[in-house]
C-alpha cells in the first residue's frame, strides 16, 4: 500500500506524545511524515522539524499555515491526513480546519477539552465527510482485541461485573509540577479541560471497559478529589452501570505512590473471568469455576488467536510487543481505512468519533456526579 502522507500538528521539542505518534506511524509502515507545524511558536517548530528530519520547505510556523499551504500543493504531493498531538484545548480548531481543508485526522485522546468542542469536531466529520481516528492506545494490544472477541461472542455468558483501574504516581508530590512541561498543561484546566486524571487516563480506562464488553457506560456515581493546591482532579473512583445490565468500578489516579503505569481490567461473565494488565500485556488469564485456569499468550505463532489478531502481531510469542506496537496497530488500521482496504476484523481498529463522544460524556457525567456529592448521573 502506498503510504499515507501526513503532517503533524504539535509534538515538537519537549513533547512526549509526538515522538510516540511518529514512532508508531513508522512501525505501522503505511504512513509517511512529510510536513509539520510542530509547535505553537514558529522558531520552535522550525527547530523541531530540523531535528525530526522533515524537509525545511514543509515545516510551518503555525497549523493554519500548514493547512493553507499544503492544500495548495498538487494532489500527489500534499498531505492526505493530519496527526494532532497538542494539549487538549488545541484539538478542536485544527481538527475542524483540517477536515474542512480536505484532510483526514488522527487525534490524541480525549477528543477535546470540553463537550462543546468535541461536538463541534463530530459535526465537522458529518459536514465534510472526512475520516477521523482517536488514539485510545490500549485497544491496539492483541490480547485486548482477543478479550473483546471472547466477551462479545457470548460464549462466557453476559457480563456481570467489570473492575478497571489506571493508577500512576508521577504527580504525587508538589515538586512534580516544577519545570515539568508534561505536568504543567495537564493540571491547568484552561489547557486540559475541567477533568484532570479522569480526562488524561480515566478516559482510557472507560474506553477499555466499553471496547472489551461491547457495551456503553450508561450511568456513573463518581467521586473526584485532588491534592491540596491542585485545581483539577488527580485522583478519583466511580461506580458504573453498563448498557447490558452489568455493573463496574473504575479508579483513575496520578498520585498513588508506587504505581508506575498500572492499567488493569477484570471482566467477570456468567461462566468465566478475564484478567489483563497493561504492564504485562502479552499474557491474559481466563479463569473458570469447574476447569483449570488458562493463560493466553500474544505472539504471531499462537494459532488459538483469531486470524485478524494474528495478522497485527510482528514477533513470535516470547518476543514481547508493547505500547509502541499497540499504538502502531491503530495507525496501521486507520491508514488502511483511508486507503479503503478490506478488513476481517470485528471492529475498525481505532476509536471512532462515537467512541470519543462516549468518552467525553463519561467525563461530563463524572464531573457532574462528583460535584453533586457522588450521585448517580446518566451519560
Amino acid at each position: 500500500m502506498k503510504p499515507v502522507r501526513y503532517g503533524m500538528i504539535g509534538g515538537g521539542q519537549g513533547a512526549f506524545i509526538g515522538g510516540v505518534h511518529r514512532t508508531a506511524a513508522a512501525i505501522a509502515g503505511n504512513w509517511e511524515l512529510v510536513a509539520g507545524a510542530f509547535s505553537s511558536t514558529a522558531e520552535k517548530s522550525f527547530a523541531s522539524g530540523a531535528e525530526i528530519g522533515v524537509d525545511p520547505a514543509r515545516v510551518y510556523g503555525s497549523w493554519a499555515e500548514l493547512l493553507e499551504r499544503e492544500a495548495s500543493l498538487p494532489g500527489d504531493i500534499r498531505i492526505e491526513a493530519v496527526s494532532i498531538v497538542t494539549p487538549n484545548h488545541a484539538h478542536a480548531a485544527p481538527a475542524i480546519a483540517a477536515m474542512e481543508a480536505g484532510f483526514d485526522v488522527i487525534i490524541d485522546k480525549p477528543l477535546a477539552h470540553s463537550i462543546e468542542a468535541a461536538q463541534a469536531i463530530a459535526d465537522a466529520t458529518i459536514r465534510t465527510g472526512r475520516l477521523i481516528a482517536i488514539t485510545h492506545t490500549y485497544t491496539g494490544y492483541p490480547l485486548v482485541k482477543q478479550a473483546r472477541r471472547l466477551v462479545t461472542s457470548d460464549q462466557f455468558g453476559k457480563v456481570r461485573r467489570v473492575a478497571v483501574k489506571y493508577t500512576q504516581d508521577w504527580l504525587s508530590r508538589a515538586a512534580d509540577l516544577e519545570n515539568n512541561k508534561q505536568a504543567a498543561w495537564r493540571v491547568d484546566p484552561a489547557l486540559s479541560g475541567e477533568a484532570g486524571a479522569f480526562g488524561d487516563i480515566g478516559t482510557h480506562a472507560a474506553n477499555l471497559v466499553e471496547f472489551i464488553t461491547g457495551e456503553r457506560i450508561v450511568s456513573i456515581c463518581a467521586e473526584l478529589t485532588m491534592l491540596e493546591g491542585r485545581r483539577i482532579d488527580d485522583d478519583g473512583a466511580a461506580l458504573l452501570r453498563l448498557s447490558g445490565g452489568g455493573k463496574g468500578t473504575l479508579t483513575a489516579s496520578q498520585v498513588l505512590v508506587g504505581d508506575i503505569n498500572d492499567l488493569a481490567i477484570d471482566v467477570w461473565c456468567d461462566e468465566a473471568g478475564l484478567h489483563w494488565r497493561q504492564e504485562e500485556p502479552n499474557t491474559m488469564r481466563i479463569a473458570y469455576r469447574d476447569k483449570p485456569t488458562e493463560i493466553w499468550n500474544a505472539g504471531a505463532n499462537r494459532a488459538y488467536l483469531s486470524p485478524d489478531i494474528l495478522a497485527i502481531q510482528r514477533t513470535p510469542a516470547g518476543h514481547p510487543e508493547g505500547y509502541l506496537e499497540a499504538f502502531a496497530n491503530i495507525y496501521q488500521a486507520f491508514g488502511a481505512r483511508i486507503r479503503d482496504e478490506p478488513s476481517n476484523a470485528d471492529e475498525p481498529g481505532f476509536a471512532t468519533i462515537a467512541d470519543a463522544l462516549s468518552g467525553m460524556n463519561f467525563l461530563r457525567a463524572s464531573l457532574e456526579s462528583s460535584r453533586a456529592g457522588a450521585v448517580w448521573t446518566e451519560l
